[in-house]
């Protein structure tokens, strides 16, 4: 339990929205991390009369997928003068579930994540595979700048020799090959 709850954790807070692990446990994860989500993307998608109490709920059941951190710690720890330590990345990590992620995947039903296949590794031959979220912002920039490729420009260019008579073709030969016997 407490691999998958460090699995998602980095997971959620990774920069790319992808982590590289075995396909077992790629495979384990997946079902935990979109139960997560689910619980975000519902939070998200209350309307009512008593939104802040259902969504309070949603995000206190979501935190028990997630280590709870440092939520006992006294306010001043052992030495006088001494600070709370920081929240830990778990708490990081409902935080940007809760705003980011629930916003992104509202309309979306399910099918949150995706496992690609990397091959074996080399030392223990383990099967590898990249868990992913889908509809990250690199893939969003990435297709929009396949779409900018693949748009036509307008301009309809013209193929070289389409449109020249075969007298004038011979004449270019010709003038090219005079240029080349001066040089």
């Amino acid at each position: 339990m407490s691999l998958l709850r460090n699995l998602t954790v980095s997971l959620i807070n990774s920069r790319e929205e992808r982590i590289v692990t075995t396909l077992p446990k790629a495979k384990e994860l997946r079902p935990f991390v979109e139960r997560v989500i689910t619980l975000s993307r519902k939070a998200s998608n209350l309307a009512g009369d008593d939104t802040g109490a259902r969504a309070l709920h949603l995000r206190r059941q979501a935190a028990g997928f997630f280590h709870a951190g440092n939520m006992q710690a006294a306010a001043l720890t052992g030495k006088r003068g001494q600070l709370r330590p920081p929240r830990t990345a778990g708490m990081a990590a409902l935080k940007r579930l809760f705003d980011e992620l629930g916003e992104r995947y509202k309309d979306r039903p399910g099918g949150y994540t995706r496992i690609l296949k990397l091959g074996t590794r080399v030392g223990d031959n383990a099967e590898l595979a990249i868990i992913e979220l889908v509809d990250n912002p690199n893939e969003r920039e990435a297709l929009a700048s396949a779409k900018k490729r693949k748009a036509p420009t307008g301009k309809k260019k013209k193929p070289a020799g389409k449109g020249k008579t075969q007298t004038e073709d011979a004449s270019d030969s010709e003038a090219t090959s005079a240029t080349d016997e001066e040089s």
